[in-house]
């Protein structure tokens, strides 16, 4: 993505870095190339205006982070390409990364601004130098925040370290519960000091950071560490349990209940009456998108999401799993009785977000003349028999030869729908859930993004409890908790609203403590797909104006599918002969996987980073 940097050559701080895998000392003795350009720069307010937007490339996620991310690897996603961090025995320090220079630098960069933006000072005025600063501040937190939930025990880096910062050079790494508290730190004063409108607020696009920008992004920190901290009764850095000296999961609650509800309560914010397009248009709704990318075509920015969601050479073949499409409800609010419905009917009378998201009867794409087409299941680009579409647009599909990488649907990052479903949590969490609170979050969303005709708050009537999600989220894992019925339905919510969004639902599960329900999906059954009907497995079924067929032998063609009897990386039926399209594919789950292990190329430059809990240097 391009946007208006306005880069001085001689701000060439990305090469600088925290830690050096080859010699930090040799890095930092460098001669400052900086010097000069910090004496005469960050003295206007176009100076800070320039080096903040010069930092929103960087901050922003690029569009395959968001548009795919680390949900493809959860429970609700298959796909024939999953990472080395869930094969058996693969994963280990000597190969992880995310720890050098480069992933450091950008943090360094935010210290700059924060170091030398006092020239400023008298030169511009108290509202305008606050709200720069709250830029700042932001872009540290969400950067530190990501290191934490990667590694856990991390740094806070809140100044340029110098060579001689033993501290955070070669020191051991700080404890997690002060990195957050800093964070939260940083976002309240974001949130307080961040102007809504102004000089200094742009207002062309939801690309830049304002008051609301830094209220829904404190609203997903507090929620994800307050319920991290009360799921996880350990620090997965140590093993030992937290020391409450900061603030407890229940003041990182109430926190993001109070940054939400601000959001709420400011009435700019509305959910967009068309779920699909907040994905698919080139210019990001400003309604509900917070914050987000945007594409050009005049400056060439654009992306291959498109193409990687459908293509068979684009070697990643995602898959949404019968269990993902069971989430959605009915029309009228209520859960389907079974899973074993055909595909060509269980789009009906649903949840409009649920065609919105993945393949259903009746959607056209757009083929290499430029002519509307029936847009039929691919069986070489999908390990379930159901293929995701929320990001796909139909000019660029892979129908059309200039499309592999040509796609130009903006990427939003912080909607307001997250921010509903965060003060609904965080409620429940809290006890503070009533029918007053479920309509105005889960209720509005089910009604204007999902289209339903009812929403009843559980326990009202019309609400039907769902005893297939209890099971789902409750049976047969290690760390079983007793939830509501409310609570079940938020999560139920989180995944349809936002699969696919920036890993949100891999998020989830890491907070909730239920990331081996990505090992237990797959262990006994593998992934389970459509559903194929005793009469569709020997007569076949029409799909999008394609007729397929069920056989043991080698495909012939698209409308084929290739079922086996063989434990490999084949399709099977679950019945034998008909039933769920299982794609059998193992995964594993440790609890030490809460984290990611540190690099062994990091422990060689500052040997006292220690490991984290479970995970070995070898």
């Amino acid at each position: 993505m391009k946007v208006m940097k306005h880069t001085i050559t001689i701000f060439s701080i990305c090469a600088a870095a925290l830690v050096s895998l080859t010699s930090c000392e040799k890095f930092f003795d460098r001669e400052p190339l900086d010097q000069f350009a910090a004496e005469q720069f960050f003295s206007t307010k176009t100076d800070l205006e320039y080096y903040a937007n010069g930092l929103i490339d960087t901050a922003l996620p690029d569009f395959d982070d968001v548009a795919l991310g680390e949900d493809r690897y959860t429970d609700l996603c298959g796909t024939k390409e999953s990472k080395n961090f869930f094969w058996p025995d693969r994963y280990t320090a000597s190969i992880a990364s995310g720890w050098s220079y480069s992933n450091w630098s950008f943090l360094r960069q935010v210290a700059y601004m924060l170091d030398n933006m006092k020239n400023a000072k008298g030169n511009v005025s108290p509202e305008i130098y606050n709200h720069y600063e709250g830029v700042a501040r932001y872009f540290r937190a969400l950067s530190t925040f990501n290191k934490v939930k990667k590694f856990g025990d991390a740094y806070w880096v809140d100044h340029v370290v110098s060579p001689s910062d033993s501290t955070i050079l070669y020191g051991p790494r700080q404890d997690r519960e002060f990195i957050m508290h800093n964070v939260v730190e940083d976002l309240k004063f974001a949130a307080e000091n961040c102007l809504t409108s102004g000089a200094g607020v742009r207002t062309d696009g939801c690309i830049y950071v304002n008051k609301y920008t830094a209220e829904a992004l404190a609203s997903r920190i507090c929620l994800y560490e307050g319920t991290y901290r009360k799921y996880h009764s350990t620090n997965p850095s140590t093993g030992r349990p937290w020391t409450g000296e900061y603030e407890s999961a229940e003041d990182l609650l109430k926190l993001a209940m109070d940054f939400a509800g601000d959001v709420m309560e400011s009435g700019v914010f509305k959910l967009h009456s068309n779920y699909r397009e907040l994905f698919t248009s080139t210019k990001l709704p400003s309604d509900e998108v917070i914050w987000g990318r945007t594409c050009n075509e005049e400056l060439g920015v654009a992306h291959k999401v498109t193409y990687k969601y459908c293509s068979t050479t684009s070697s990643l073949l995602y898959g949404p799993t019968k269990d993902y499409v069971m989430m959605f409800l009915d029309k009228s609010g209520k859960p389907l009785p079974s899973a074993e419905i055909s595909v060509t009917k269980e789009f009906e009378n649903r949840d409009n977000r649920l065609a919105a998201t993945v393949l259903a009867p009746g959607q056209k794409m757009i083929n290499a003349q430029g002519k509307e087409v029936d847009f039929a299941p691919d069986f070489t680009w999908t390990t379930t028999g159901y293929i995701w579409i929320k990001w796909v647009i139909p000019e660029y599909s892979p129908m059309n030869e200039g499309g592999t990488d040509k796609s130009l649907n903006s990427v939003p990052v912080l909607r307001y729908a997250e921010v509903l479903l965060n003060y609904a949590e965080a409620a429940e969490e809290l006890g503070m859930m009533d029918k007053t609170v479920w309509d105005k979050t889960i209720g509005e969303l089910r009604k204007v993004h999902g289209g339903l005709t009812s929403a009843p708050y559980p326990g009202e009537a019309g609400y039907t409890a769902d005893p297939i999600l209890r099971a789902y989220f409750t049976e047969d894992l290690l760390h079983p908790v007793e939830l509501s019925d409310v609570a079940l339905e938020i999560r139920r919510e989180r995944a349809v609203e936002m699969m696919f969004e920036e890993g949100r639902h891999y998020d989830d599960l890491m907070r909730w403590n239920i990331g081996d329900i990505i090992e237990r999906r797959y262990k006994h059954q593998g992934w389970k797909g459509i559903y194929i009907t005793k009469e569709e497995a020997s007569s076949g079924f029409n799909f999008n104006g394609k007729h397929y067929t069920v056989s043991t032998t080698s495909p012939t063609g698209q409308t084929n599918i290739k079922v086996t009897t063989a434990a490999d990386k084949n399709h099977t039926l679950s019945n034998g002969t008909y039933g769920y399209l299982i794609y059998n594919y193992q995964l594993q789950w440790d609890d030490k996987m809460y984290l990611y292990p540190i690099p062994v190329t990091a422990k060689n430059v500052n040997p006292q980073l220690g490991q984290n809990e479970g995970w070995q240097w070898l």
